[in-house]
């Protein structure tokens, strides 16, 4: 049952970094690497070390999802005023 879980939540991960570098959208492919971090805080919390899985939870899903939306965001905004490419 343990090793089912464990090779479910790798091939997840697997996933998740394969929509990560195919999706040309910026923001799907962070929220895709916040799925991603947050498989990888389940991995930790199934081997374990729950400390770790709650430290990856708050810094790789969540600050880090919300630090790369802002600043795509930010990063967006003076290129459609020029009339650029939209990220």
């Amino acid at each position: 049952m343990n090793s089912a879980m464990h090779i479910f939540v790798l091939s997840v991960m697997g996933i998740a970094a394969f929509f990560a570098l195919w999706f040309r959208d910026l923001i799907s492919s962070v929220i895709s690497m916040s799925i991603f971090s947050l498989m990888m805080a389940l991995e930790f919390y199934l081997l374990q070390a729950p400390d770790v899985a709650m430290a990856e939870a708050a810094i790789g899903a969540a600050l880090s999802t919300t630090i790369f939306i802002i600043t795509i965001r930010a990063c967006s905004r003076p290129k459609r005023r020029e009339g650029g490419r939209d990220w």
